[in-house]
């Protein structure tokens, strides 16, 4: 059994409403989910002329190989209708892998521990939510301390607990 931290997002359409479908999809099809952070609502990062992303990040418990993990969620999004027409555009949902176990992956298909994990202050606030003890596998720190050192300047606000 293998651990992994995902984080859902998106800012089309209702947004909590697909937080929750992308988190039963999950269950369903990758794994159990074990534990939910907060929702947080954070402006759009990347391309900014957008609505602002509702963000959650989980804990699942999966008996699929990383690269497996990754064409599941591929497939969660598709069925939820996401559409990869821009890089940092509108999305009903996104699901990236942050960290998978301790792996390290680096393919095409597959990038984990998430390259921009230590510079995205909305997907490290939620993710140290669940295990703000959790070690990056290439950097040796805490997510806590990556959260400390995170120059993002988008502020990251919790809507529920």
């Amino acid at each position: 059994m293998h651990t992994a931290y995902l984080l859902m997002g998106g800012n089309i359409g209702n947004r909590e409403e697909y937080l929750q479908q992308a988190s039963q999809l999950i269950s369903q099809l990758a794994g159990r989910v074990e534990k939910s952070s907060s929702i947080y609502e954070t402006a759009a990062w990347g391309n900014t002329n957008q609505s602002a992303f509702l963000n959650q990040a989980v804990q699942i418990n999966t008996l699929l190989t990383a690269p497996e993990l990754m064409t599941t969620l591929l497939l969660i999004e598709e069925k939820m209708g996401r559409k990869r027409l821009d890089k940092y555009g509108p999305r009903v949902i996104d699901i990236d892998i942050l960290l998978y176990d301790q792996e390290v992956h680096a393919t095409p298909h597959v990038r984990i521990p998430h390259p921009e994990l230590p510079n995205r202050r909305f997907a490290l606030e939620p993710l140290q939510e669940l295990a703000p003890m959790l070690m990056h596998p290439i950097l040796h720190q805490t997510i806590r301390e990556l959260l400390t050192n995170c120059e993002d300047p988008l502020p990251v606000t919790k809507l529920t607990t």
